[in-house]
């Protein structure tokens, strides 16, 4: 799909700024008996999933269990659930399909959305559709949405701009602006973090950041909170 079909509304739009989780700190702020329940659900692949070097899961240095240990240090009276929906191998098409039962029936607050490095094998146009129907499925049900560029993969040409890798980090960022939802550029922090020579230092194995790396997308997340 040539990016440049995006509707020209979307191009003079932005993602949603620092401010868009406002109402959700508010609620993580309050404390007994005015608190309630705050659900953030992380949606996506092997990566969110905590996969490392295959089949080695370490969810918990993954950048959900990261979020989950920060919220919990800035927000103390808070009562924090960090769901995690991803599943191994899966694309965004899989996973739209499931959105409604596997998602939204946790009645979430907020929802991460990262699938790129999967969305790779079925092309932008289905990816974009995929992305694009969980982003309004998720805001019609009043939830926050942040959508998350892909963590590198050290087969692609990091940094080529015509790699899919990147093409998909793009039409991403395209779709959170389109929607003025979150966006956590995972690419783009990796990008500033290392050079392709370099990233063995951030990876567990060719397509799944290690431990550092986690703590990248990680740090980028805590922008929002």
């Amino acid at each position: 799909m040539c990016l440049s079909t995006f509707p020209a509304a979307a191009q003079d739009s932005k993602p949603a700024g620092s401010g868009y989780l406002s109402p959700i700190i508010a609620e993580l702020e309050k404390t007994w008996p005015a608190n309630r329940v705050v659900n953030v659900v992380v949606h996506g692949h092997s990566v969110p999933a905590g996969y490392f070097k295959t089949p080695e899961v370490r969810s918990l240095e993954s950048y959900p269990h990261l979020l989950r240990v920060e919220l919990a240090r800035r927000y103390p009276r808070a009562v924090v659930n960090v769901i995690v929906t991803a599943k191994g191998g899966e694309d965004s098409v899989k996973g739209a399909a499931r959105f409604e039962t596997d998602v939204l029936d946790h009645r979430p607050d907020v929802v991460l959305i990262d699938y790129s490095l999967n969305d790779r094998r079925i092309g932008l146009d289905a990816a974009r559709g995929a992305w694009t129907e969980m982003v309004r499925k998720a805001l019609a049900h009043g939830v926050k949405v942040i959508l998350l560029t892909p963590t590198p993969d050290m087969s692609a040409r990091f940094g080529d701009p015509a790699d899919p890798l990147e093409l998909h980090a793009e039409q991403v960022r395209r779709v959170a602006a389109e929607f003025q939802v979150g966006l956590v550029d995972s690419t783009a922090a990796f990008h500033r973090a290392t050079d392709a020579a370099g990233l063995k230092e951030w990876m567990a194995q060719v397509n799944h950041p290690n431990a550092a790396g986690h703590k990248l997308v990680a740090e980028e997340i805590f922008k929002y909170f």
